[in-house]
């Protein structure tokens, strides 16, 4: 059996070879995972791994950690949309997505996701056995928050702490032994995560009370998630500064972490009850903006200010 044979007996298509077709479905493989949404969570990672050494860490974990985020981030996030399946085709802001409008099989969906897995396992394997052994449960963990909102409008916590184990990955992927400043920054980054993720269901709230899903505006409405989001992100900054202090870092990245926190008001401005137009600048603009600063912050203090 040929490569291409083997390909269309997986994904039940037919490779096209031409480079146009081929950059097609690149395209239409990184909006199925949405690979501009790893903004979120690389810098933190990287502020694990510079943390630990204290500057740049040599090209080889660098790489290796990059792989590793990217390739479990795209299988958590597809994971998500192949088990939302069922729901995105009955909701109407979500059409567009691949899955629904078949641009993806499901087939391909899986395979894909299984690829991503197999990678990232690698990719933990080329950096110590600590990280390798601990592989198989954040796997279990990316792929399990998606279920959550099925039985507890704690959901955007679930997914926080997915995205907050970045820190700590970044750390143990060059020294396997943990440090109380990075999962003080992963906690924060839970709290960050899950704030805006509580700004962006409330785009869906009436949906999914309608279909018996959970999420902090179906618990307590729309107003009273936003005051939730607003309590997740200032806990987010508190913790952000003691892990700074835990880090030992000094006054350039707590200049900056000021700067973040202006920013994450800036969000909440955005947004009303009876606003939510503005939704995607504050959930991808900003808090992408949020990541790369914090991140701007711990180099400025180990580079600049050492």
């Amino acid at each position: 059996m040929n490569i291409r044979n083997m390909l269309e007996r997986f994904t039940g298509r037919m490779p096209c070879c031409s480079a146009d077709a081929l950059l097609e479905r690149l395209k239409v493989y990184a909006g199925f995972v949405k690979i501009e949404h790893s903004v979120f969570a690389l810098p933190f990672a990287y502020v694990g791994l510079f943390l630990a050494k204290r500057g740049w860490p040599g090209f080889a974990p660098f790489l290796l950690l990059t792989v590793a985020m990217v390739a479990i981030r795209s299988y958590a996030m597809g994971v998500n949309r192949l088990l939302d399946l069922v729901y995105d085709r009955q909701n109407p802001r979500t059409q567009g997505r691949e899955l629904v409008r078949g641009a993806l099989s499901p087939r391909e969906g899986w395979v894909f996701v299984g690829v991503c897995g197999l990678v990232f396992v690698l990719a933990c394997w080329g950096m110590n056995s600590l990280c390798l052994w601990l592989s198989p449960l954040v796997l279990f963990w990316a792929g399990f928050y998606s279920l959550t909102k099925r039985f507890t409008w704690l959901c955007h916590l679930a997914l926080g702490s997915v995205l907050g184990l970045a820190p700590v990955a970044g750390w143990l992927s060059v020294t396997p032994e943990f440090n109380l400043a990075t999962v003080l920054f992963g906690l924060g980054v839970t709290c960050w995560v899950a704030g805006f993720d509580v700004l962006y269901a409330c785009q869906d709230a009436e949906f999914d009370r309608a279909r018996g899903l959970n999420s902090m505006p179906v618990r307590f409405g729309v107003g009273g998630a936003l005051s939730v989001a607003g309590l997740l992100h200032g806990g987010a900054v508190a913790l952000f500064a003691l892990a700074g202090w835990g880090a030992a870092l000094g006054w350039g990245y707590f200049g900056v972490l000021i700067l973040v926190a202006g920013l994450l008001w800036v969000e909440h401005r955005l947004i009303s009850e009876k606003d939510l137009s503005r939704i995607t600048m504050a959930f991808f603009t900003i808090n992408g903006v949020v990541a790369a600063t914090l991140f701007l912050g711990v180099l400025l203090d180990l580079f600049l200010l050492k």
